[in-house]
């Protein structure tokens, strides 16, 4: 039996965020990467920068990003060339971890998607646990990290994935929702 919404029961949405998702695949597949400045996208003189790494996000580089400006923040920025099926391979990965819990999914983008886990086929009640669980599974089973945000609507989990990145989870309770929002700047 379903139980009505309604006061007494508040949504868990969880909104799953995997950190610098191309530049990360692409230093996991490539040792020579790891720890340096990786930019995904074209490096010619009308290129863009589809992925940043978080070396590189340290020098000013950020996603949509002329390639030209991107060199000019950061000289020692590498260049690789985008490898779309793999992200989508890697999304696809992903998501499977994801009906393990909800078949309520929302995909936002190859990279993050909201989940309803009010009501989940692990009958798990916390979505925290949800959330760490998922992350500890994805990291297993990609070599990858992802951030997670939880709350009682999408918005709210959203802003609670950004605030603890790279890898890293934060809850917004309804209780701190207001004055999580009030603070935000304009």
């Amino acid at each position: 039996m379903q139980v009505p919404d309604g006061p007494a029961r508040q949504r868990k949405i969880v909104h799953i965020d995997m950190d610098a998702f191309f530049a990360s695949v692409e230093q996991r597949d490539d040792p020579e990467l790891r720890g340096k400045p990786v930019a995904v996208g074209g490096s010619r003189e009308r290129g863009v920068v589809a992925a940043a790494s978080y070396e590189a996000r340290e020098f000013g580089v950020r996603s949509a990003m002329a390639s030209v400006t991107a060199k000019r923040k950061c000289p020692n920025l590498i260049f690789v060339r985008p490898r779309f099926d793999v992200y989508r391979a890697v999304s696809l990965q992903i998501r499977t971890i994801f009906a393990e819990y909800t078949p309520i999914i929302e995909p936002l983008s190859l990279d993050d998607a909201y989940l309803d886990v009010t009501e989940n086929l692990k009958r798990v009640a916390s979505a925290t646990q949800i959330a760490e669980e998922i992350r500890a599974k994805i990291r297993a089973e990609t070599g990858l990290t992802a951030s997670a945000g939880i709350s009682y609507n999408k918005f709210l989990a959203k802003l609670a994935s950004d605030h603890r990145k790279p890898d890293g989870l934060f809850v917004i309770t309804p209780k701190m929702g207001p004055a999580f929002v009030e603070n935000l700047p304009v």
